[in-house]
């Protein structure tokens, strides 16, 4: 996969485009995609969380002139290593146990509304993936319609290790999408699914070579335009609910384990680990 063009990565915006610090987003002849940048490996902290909600926002004026939306990566490590656990960690040092938790929560809410509306969009999505797919950068490539994987992609919930539960809706959208042996595998063991297994298994809709995942993305939204907008929209309401009760069940279960001890020492465990990617199982 390509770096980032050698652009400034201040924020800007132009018409139907957007590029800011962690992310952009354009619309061009149909097709909304929302690339991801932020170095090491796109981690989710408040930087990424305040673009994607300025992405949600705007999605509502974006999506009448689109049938289609790809999320992908511009870094070569992989997609997304899911949340910042290190920005989590210090923030929650600097805190009381009841005002760290009620920024844990805050936090939760408002990337679920992004993730829901993502989920519920009137458009198809495609997260194009490839390398690192862990824990919140997983979730994320749930709230799309269809995940295209390159070969080298690996996905993985690891929040077990720190004590934890995914709390980005993982939970919920893994358990509509697939059947409970899998979920539970990828759950309550921590361990990866490379690509070959995600097809397998069908968390996955295509495989694709190294570094082709964009490509066939792009091919796949061509061919979406060719269908009736209305039909499609019809379809994904029905196939395609919102489990937006477990989603709430799935904050509050985060949120309660959270504050403990084991949870703190895990995490300061990963911010003091040398490992150049920690992340990885």
């Amino acid at each position: 996969m390509r770096t980032l063009q050698e652009q400034p990565r201040g924020e800007s915006h132009s018409g139907h485009s957007f590029r800011g610090q962690a992310l952009s987003w354009q619309l061009k002849h149909g097709t909304i995609e929302l690339a991801l940048y932020r170095e090491p490996c796109n981690e989710l902290g408040s930087l990424a969380l305040d673009e994607l909600e300025k992405f949600a926002r705007a999605l509502e004026s974006l999506q009448p002139e689109a049938h289609a939306l790809i999320i992908y990566s511009e870094l070569k490590c992989g997609f997304c290593a899911g949340a910042d656990l290190r920005e989590l960690y210090h923030r929650w040092q600097g805190m009381a146990k009841a005002e760290g938790l009620r920024g844990v929560r805050d936090f939760l809410e408002r990337i679920h509304k992004v993730l829901n509306t993502i989920d519920a969009a009137p458009l198809t999505t495609i997260a194009a993936v490839h390398g690192v797919v862990f824990g919140g950068g997983f979730e994320l490539a749930l709230a799309c319609d269809l995940i295209i994987a390159d070969k080298m992609a690996r996905f993985c919930f690891p929040e077990l290790r720190l004590g934890l539960i995914p709390g980005f809706g993982g939970i919920p959208r893994l358990k509509r999408d697939l059947g409970n042996g899998v979920v539970r595998d990828l759950l309550l063991t921590g361990r990866s699914f490379n690509a070959t297994k995600a097809l397998q298994v069908g968390l996955v809709s295509q495989m694709v070579g190294e570094g082709e995942a964009l490509r066939v993305a792009r091919a796949t939204a061509v061919q979406l335009s060719k269908f009736d907008r209305e039909t499609a929209i019809a379809a994904k309401r029905f196939i395609k609910p919102v489990p937006q009760e477990e989603l709430r069940q799935e904050i509050d279960i985060f949120c309660d384990l959270f504050g403990r001890p084991v949870v703190q020492a895990g995490l300061k465990k990963f911010v003091e680990s040398t490992d150049a990617q920690p992340y990885l199982p």
